[in-house]
């Protein structure tokens, strides 16, 4: 069978349901095609319920803090209102149904399908092969990497997913993984009372982002009872009864009642035909220039395309390969001022190159750090004001290449940097301003001052 349409839209995460919601309300005929949940990992197992689970997580730890700041407070964790509200709130319990009638309410047609490119503008599934006129849109997006670690597949170690669709929570977990996603559920769960073993191979958690992070993380979990082990990596894992066991690198071991592997994601573009339009299959991902464009008619979005694993990149590129297809003026896409945030407590706000990346590009630096705890507002704060502001500085040309904002606030405070990043505004400039008092962003003046030190 065949069948026509201007767009098919492959996968749809927040990147193809923006693609594809977006030109269907613009009039085109628009195909939309998922394999699993309309909405993609964001709303169902990622972005949404996790945070869910962490503010339900910080409260409690917001409460054991009342001692000594506001008289006395005990507090009793309860899993399951917020199993409860993951399913009411923000997965539907894991049905697309309002999503599905969303798209459709736009114009668009939806079907549930593994997709293949079968060459430009030809898009197979289910037996029926669909021609695209105006083109195709590859939003596949990326699934959990599991290490090949001996007897880790006979244990039943979870993903993100199945720690976000526990209605029960463990004893005990092992994480094996440092980086952001291991990080926040392994602090999440603590906090509910599971004993919580990490796992990382290098030399600190959160390796990715600036070193003094990573080491403020580690004093955080150590405080709170986390157990986490770095430079150690695991060679072997084992069921034994009810629990699972991690040997370790130099002989020690942990065991546990679950492990969750959290050792990052890599682009889903197997078996979806690539090599028909030209591309190597067996590429981590999907080359585009700054229009999205992969070639002739052909676009992709989000996390295939391997210029950051997060949501808001791949509405970010979505609205700009909409306007391409559309024939609209757009600005081109830049990655220089990519924002993340790690949301432990305190949250990890970061936008741009770090220190080293900067160093291995050849630039002189200047860099400046002021302490969340030292500021009026961190002062004023009290417990759970650990972090920083840090700035990384192109001392030629006077302006901000990275930043890091730890703190309670962490996520919020990096908007300032993120525009001061991408906009390229000078240093003096930043100094020049007035910063509202007493605030966490006015943290900022001592970072700058330490900057020119």
């Amino acid at each position: 069978m065949s069948q026509r349409a201007d767009v098919v839209v492959i996968g749809m995460g927040p990147g193809g349901e923006e693609v594809a919601g977006s030109l269907a309300a613009a009039g085109l005929s628009v195909v939309g095609i998922e394999r699993e949940l309309l909405g993609g990992e964001c709303p169902y197992w990622g972005c949404i319920p996790s945070k869910m689970m962490i503010r339900a997580a910080d409260l409690l730890a917001e409460a054991r803090r009342i001692p000594g700041m506001a008289g006395a407070s005990t507090v009793s964790p309860d899993w399951a209102p917020v199993a409860r509200r993951i399913r009411e709130q923000a997965t539907d319990s894991w049905d697309d149904r309002v999503a599905v009638e969303r798209f459709e309410g736009k114009g668009g047609r939806f079907i549930r399908g593994s997709a293949r490119l079968e060459g430009r503008g030809r898009v197979a599934v289910d037996g029926t092969v669909i021609e695209a006129s105006r083109g195709v849109v590859i939003s596949t997006g990326a699934t959990p990497v599991i290490p090949p670690i001996p007897g880790i597949d006979a244990v039943g170690a979870w993903t993100n997913r199945q720690m976000i669709e526990a209605e029960t929570l463990p004893a005990s977990l092992i994480v094996v993984g440092g980086g952001s996603i291991g990080l926040e559920l392994a602090q999440a769960w603590a906090r509910f009372g599971v004993r919580v073993t990490v796992i990382e191979p290098m030399e600190r958690p959160l390796a990715m982002e600036e070193p003094e992070a990573g080491e403020e993380i580690g004093k955080v979990f150590a405080a709170e009872g986390i157990d986490v082990r770095c430079s150690s990596a695991v060679t072997a894992v084992s069921a034994d009864g009810g629990g699972i066991t991690a040997q370790l690198q130099g002989g020690s071991s942990v065991s546990a009642e679950r492990m969750l592997v959290a050792t990052g994601r890599r682009a889903n573009i197997a078996g979806i035909g690539l090599e028909t339009i030209g591309i190597d299959p067996s590429a981590k991902s999907i080359p585009i220039d700054e229009h999205c464009r992969v070639d002739d008619g052909v676009w992709s979005v989000g996390d295939c395309t391997g210029k950051g694993a997060f949501t808001h990149v791949a509405v970010y590129q979505a609205r700009i390969a909409t306007a391409d297809i559309l024939g609209r003026p757009h600005a081109p896409a830049t990655y220089h001022a990519l924002p993340r945030v790690t949301f432990t407590d305190p949250e990890v706000g970061a936008v741009g190159l770090t220190e080293r990346q900067a160093k291995d590009r050849g630039l002189q630096l200047r860099t400046g750090i002021g302490k969340v705890a030292t500021s009026a507002r961190g002062w004023i704060h009290g417990p759970g004001n650990e972090g920083f502001i840090k700035l990384i500085e192109d001392a030629d040309r006077g302006v901000l290449v990275g930043a890091t904002s730890m703190a309670y606030a962490g996520g919020e405070i990096l908007s300032m940097l993120a525009v001061a990043v991408h906009a390229c505004v000078p240093t003096q400039t930043l100094r020049d301003m007035i910063y509202a008092y007493p605030t966490f962003h006015r943290g900022m003046e001592d970072a700058l001052a330490d900057l020119h030190r």
